[in-house]
């Protein structure tokens, strides 16, 4: 078999991306070097990525995935674009301008800890892996609960520090 009969073959995978909005520390062009590294692998046209529509790594995911894959973006938001932040409501902006997001669920939740909590599973329970970019030296907060998600539903996960 050669790597163009695996192409042919690829598997439609779904991913979700989870990761801390705690971003500041690195220079923005440090994540696109990430992403390329340990995203651009899982990210063939027929891939379909799950993006929270927050800050931090969802937005700089979020921009990443429409500049540099042809992979279908969906955002996901616990209650409905209008309640997330400005920053997080240009990243979707520029997506659509792009042409590159597929597809907006707004759930209707909370906007607080349990809605964010849920939004994450909805993620999770659509995807067949999840990619988490928790803060470096840390294992609290929303990525960690994703990621320890993900594993009780025996999904395979790659964990990136940032």
């Amino acid at each position: 078999m050669t790597s163009d009969d695996i192409g042919a073959n690829a598997i439609t995978q779904t991913v979700t991306i989870t990761g801390t909005r705690d971003v500041g520390h690195r220079p923005v062009r440090d994540y696109a070097a990430v992403f390329g590294q340990f995203v651009r692998p899982f990210a063939p046209p027929s891939a379909t990525f799950h993006v929270g529509g927050a800050v931090g790594i969802d937005s700089l995911a979020l921009l990443w995935l429409a500049e540099e894959t042809g992979a279908r973006i969906v955002v996901v938001v616990p209650a409905s674009l209008g309640d997330q932040p400005d920053e997080a409501r240009r990243a979707v902006a520029a997506a659509e301008r792009l042409g590159r997001l597929d597809e907006l669920v707004e759930l209707g939740l909370e906007t607080r800890t349990a809605g964010y909590h849920s939004r994450n599973r909805w993620m999770v329970d659509r995807s067949s892996f999840v990619i988490g970019f928790p803060l470096s030296g840390t294992e609290a907060g929303g990525t960690g609960y994703t990621l320890e998600y993900a594993k009780r539903l025996h999904k395979p996960r790659l964990i990136v520090p940032v």
